[in-house]
């Protein structure tokens, strides 16, 4: 892969929760003694749409003779793409909100759902997620 300078990179940062977030989150669950647990996304980056054309040439392994010249053109997200992580964090933050999951306003790597008397934070690192709550069930229903 290879790139135009200042050509549709706008959007190329990962999502990082910030170490204050993190080290409050932790005091938290410290306090309340809540659980934690440690996710890994796998697949993450393969996991965003792409949201303008974006076109590649075709790997040297694909070529055919003759159609050297030919390009790829992307739907999805792959490694090494510039906008990968900007794509999968639109993706995340779609699917999460869809869980009822409510985005903190200082930090956009942590989220909040509250049920009644339980409550889980998710704070997120680019493909790895924390889940902090104080209920075992509506926590295992967010890690499905």
């Amino acid at each position: 892969l290879y790139s135009t300078t200042w050509v549709d990179f706008e959007e190329t940062y990962s999502p990082v929760a910030m170490d204050k977030s993190i080290g409050i989150m932790l005091v938290i669950a410290a306090w309340y003694d809540y659980e934690i647990w440690q996710m890994d996304v796998k697949m993450t980056f393969l996991n965003g749409f792409a949201e303008e054309e974006i076109y590649m040439d075709q790997p040297e392994a694909f070529t055919t003779v003759g159609e050297e010249q030919k390009v790829c053109h992307l739907q999805r997200s792959i490694y090494g793409l510039k906008q990968a992580s900007y794509s999968w964090n639109i993706y995340f933050d779609e699917v999460i909100r869809g869980y009822n999951f409510i985005k903190n306003d200082f930090d956009h790597c942590v989220y909040k759902k509250v049920s009644g008397s339980s409550v889980v934070f998710l704070v997120l690192y680019v493909d790895d997620i924390l889940l902090i709550g104080n209920d075992i069930k509506l926590s295992g229903d967010t890690k499905a």
